[in-house]
């Protein structure tokens, strides 16, 4: 596995019980695997950031998380605060119940403001929580991101019914072509997993398991 796929890695703790210790743990390892990012909480994106200065190890957050169902205009706010506090990628769950009740005007405008609030200044993934949506709704969001302009699509919370599958992966990657990124997240243990997700098209994965992945073994973490 080694440095490529740790490159590829969102080193990850969101768990609500999470101390400063352990967001000092998490960023320590990700300097040491040289990890693409730390994926923390919005209240340790200013902590993480001065941990990471003057490495390559960026700052991702997390907007509208777990459930998605905050306004646009609270995605807005939170992505803007994040950015000031040092986020340089952000993770925003889509407004499910919008997308699922056929509101995509809304759940455009919902990913359209989090978009413009980081425009050239952090990386935008959308979450659509694979797990609650049929494979229609799943090809919709990703076609509702792209045309919102984002940077990258990602299947899970971790938080929700289920995690990560490679049939999911593919079908991101074919509905948003070769030029937008797809984050795998949820349920990615193991440098097998790691593996599967990557060879169906993954380009970022996001896991609590970062060092295990790296390491060759398998965590029992659930992210």
């Amino acid at each position: 596995m080694g440095n490529n796929v740790a490159k590829m890695i969102d080193h990850t703790l969101l768990k609500a019980d999470a101390a400063k210790e352990q967001i000092i743990k998490l960023c320590t390892e990700a300097k040491e695997y040289n990890f693409a990012s730390v994926c923390v909480n919005p209240a340790w994106v200013k902590l993480s950031s001065e941990l990471l200065n003057g490495t390559d190890v960026k700052v991702c957050t997390v907007i509208g998380f777990p459930l998605g169902a905050s306004t646009p205009e609270t995605k807005e706010f939170e992505t803007k605060n994040a950015i000031e506090n040092g986020a340089t990628e952000v993770d925003m769950v889509i407004n499910i119940g919008a997308l699922k009740g056929g509101d995509h005007e809304l759940v455009e405008r919902d990913i359209r403001a989090v978009v413009n609030a980081a425009k050239g200044k952090a990386l935008t993934k959308v979450i659509i929580e694979t797990c609650l949506l049929s494979d229609e709704e799943k090809v919709r969001a990703c076609e509702l991101s792209v045309k919102a302009g984002a940077d990258y699509v990602k299947t899970s919370t971790g938080f929700s019914t289920g995690g990560a599958t490679a049939e999911d992966i593919a079908l991101m990657r074919k509905t948003v072509g070769p030029n937008i990124g797809v984050k795998a997240s949820g349920g990615v243990r193991s440098a097998e997993d790691a593996q599967k997700m990557i060879q169906a098209g993954a380009t970022r994965i996001g896991a609590s398991s970062g060092a295990a992945i790296v390491n060759g073994l398998t965590s029992d973490s659930d992210y």
